[in-house]
């Protein structure tokens, strides 16, 4: 029985990157570490993340060739199978697989059976929050309940880890985990039956034991001291990985100073104290000068000695105690390409056009009062998207994390690159700037805020975030999933096939956001996303996407939550209405609310008004 296991390059990522389980065809398997792969591997060029995270570069998976051409002893990413205990479904016998028993093409079958059935694996496995991931020790389960001398006196106890006596039963008088046991068939004191057995009714949670302090893919001396305590889940359980991963945008460098930066440039030079600091540089007056325009202009430190040196030709060294540069996200070059002025020159991995709604000079509604809400429209023919996984976590979101590279001797990391297209939709800055600005929006996500302070996610999404959850942020990511949910409707693509990039962050003067997809083909995409963000279409989508945000099936429930989703962090948000699948959300479907878009009793609503005027549009047109 030959068969070929393969999964796909950009899967060994995500989701089936290192340290995850992979099901496939009946068999499992665990990612090995970057360490164990081979050298024929595919360079991946993003010098922006591999800035950011701090190594040398990315390399992706060999590519797998046809089932023609592939060659079955051609090197590709190693995985390793696991769980090692095996049983079979005929006659309930358990196995442990040794990977000397490995045999090409072939899966392991039962001896004991003339059919030779295929031995399925064990559904549960050993985990622990320092990241580890190993097999329960079956035969101590089966003995557990035994007194010690009972259990020693079991002929298989000096080699319980390869015992060939036990067997997984199943009852038939009994449901669910009390119906499955372990039993020992070996012989025990004085030549009778050993008969130990133990249900698995208390299997799931946490466990007494020893961590082995090792993944499976690690040889023996690779191992740990772990003082962790093991807990036992299934091996397909959500808390068994999870990934750290790192994306990026292949932006091409523009000499074009940031918007925001060119219009703060204009606030200092034109700032009343401007000349006054430049007559008394050197001086103790300067630093009270140069206080009150940041105050007054909110400039940054390296904008002002930028100035202040093209001003006198003379650069201006950092005051001592100075902070560092905070550490730029990767959203913020890409949200400048998309906001410029002069947009960037179309490359082989980039191009963008500027687009609209089509609604220059319209005075029906809703169409006038919805253009007046958006700012832009930009069109992403084509784009890269590079794809990094640095490690994992097990247990929960904020237990150890493991790096890729569990020998911690590399200095590269494992990527994959995809093409696709997206349309970027861009808010207009005064109206965004004053509807923020209500103390009614203030004081909703200030509940908000708290949640997440309260969250132990509050540290991994303020990367995407921020430092301080901003009503814009939460208005655009709730946009960006109801635009997908319409999008799947009108452009025919699955949500799942589509991602967002939320660019909500008021220090970088970001407002808007982008939809788009990315396949793993070199061609990518076909345009049909492009097509949908033309005019007129797009801004009919955007009003069907509105009229279907503002009714819920689970309403009012959903529309009134204080709090609801992982650690409470959504309110008005949930599966029937504004939920996405988990690959296309970069926050794990939190910090969403519909209220901020279509505006509630307690809050208004950014597009309140649009709504408004297309519900009286269509009782007009109903009334004739």
């Amino acid at each position: 029985m030959t068969r070929k296991l393969r999964v796909r390059q950009a899967q060994t990522v995500l989701p089936f990157g290192v340290g995850a389980v992979l099901d496939i065809q009946g068999e499992s398997f665990v990612a090995a570490g970057i360490g164990a792969w081979p050298q024929l591997k595919a360079p991946v060029a993003s010098d922006r993340l591999a800035s950011r995270l701090g190594v040398t570069g990315f390399f992706a998976a060999p590519h797998t060739l046809n089932d023609r051409y592939d060659r079955p002893d051609r090197p590709g990413v190693p995985y390793v199978r696991f769980p090692g205990w095996l049983f079979c479904g005929a006659c309930r016998s358990m196995v442990r697989f040794l990977r000397a028993q490995e045999r090409p093409g072939e899966p392991p079958v039962c001896m004991n059976c003339a059919a030779a059935p295929r031995l399925t694996p064990m559904r549960f496995v050993r985990i622990c929050p320092d990241g580890h991931l190993d097999d329960i020790d079956w035969w101590y389960w089966a003995h557990s309940r035994l007194d010690p001398a009972r259990r020693t006196a079991c002929s298989e106890e000096k080699q319980a880890w390869k015992a060939r006596r036990l067997s997984f039963r199943v009852a038939d008088r009994a449901s669910g985990l009390e119906a499955l046991s372990v039993h020992c068939g070996a012989i025990g004191a004085g030549g009778s039956p050993c008969g130990a057995e133990r249900d698995l009714l208390d299997i799931l949670g946490p466990q007494g034991g020893r961590c082995s302090g090792r993944n499976p893919w690690q040889r023996w001396d690779e191992q740990a001291s772990c003082g962790q305590q093991v807990h036992n889940v299934q091996r397909t359980a959500g808390n068994v990985y999870y990934p750290v991963v790192y994306s990026a945008l292949d932006i091409p460098q523009t000499t074009e100073p940031p918007r925001e930066e060119r219009d703060a440039a204009e606030a200092v030079r034109g700032h009343a104290y401007w000349t006054n600091l430049l007559e008394v540089l050197g001086t103790p007056r300067a630093d009270l000068f140069r206080g009150l325009i940041q105050e007054d202009t909110e400039a940054p430190d390296s904008l002002i000695d930028q100035l202040i040196a093209e001003a006198t030709g003379v650069s201006v060294p950092s005051p001592a105690g100075r902070p560092d540069a905070e550490r730029i996200d990767l959203s913020r070059d890409e949200w400048y390409a998309f906001d410029a002025e002069q947009l960037p020159d179309p490359t082989p991995e980039f191009a963008i056009r500027r687009s609209g709604l089509g609604l220059t000079g319209e005075t029906e509604e809703p169409w006038a009062t919805l253009d007046a809400h958006i700012d832009g429209v930009v069109l992403v023919d084509r784009l890269r998207e590079v794809r990094a996984l640095t490690g994992f976590r097990r247990h929960s979101v904020n237990g150890t994390f493991v790096p890729a590279d569990t020998s911690r001797r590399l200095r590269w990391l494992p990527a994959t690159e995809v093409y696709g297209e997206g349309v970027v939709l861009t808010l207009h800055e005064q109206r965004l700037t004053a509807w923020e600005n209500d103390p009614r929006v203030q004081a909703h996500v200030q509940g908000i805020r708290r949640d997440l302070e309260e969250s132990f996610r509050d540290e991994q999404l303020a990367e995407i975030a921020g430092s301080e959850l901003s009503p814009r942020f939460l208005l655009l990511h709730t946009l960006a999933h109801l635009l997908i949910r319409q999008l799947s409707f009108d452009s025919g693509y699955t949500t799942a096939s589509l991602r967002e990039r939320v660019y909500g962050r008021p220090e970088y003067g970001q407002r808007g956001l982008l939809v788009y997809t990315a396949a793993g083909d070199a061609e990518g995409t076909l345009g049909g996303l492009v097509r949908q963000g033309e005019a007129p279409h797009f801004a009919e989508t955007l009003i069907r996407m509105l009229e279907a945000a503002a009714w819920c099936s689970a309403d009012p429930l959903c529309a009134e939550h204080t709090g609801q989703g992982f650690g409470n962090l959504n309110r008005a948000a949930c599966h029937a209405c504004t939920l996405l699948p988990e690959t296309s959300c970069q926050t794990g479907n939190t910090l969403l609310d519909r209220a901020l878009v279509v505006g509630s009793a307690h809050v208004p609503g950014y597009f309140a008004g649009v709504l408004t005027a297309s519900r009286e549009y269509a009782a007009a047109t109903a009334l004739g």
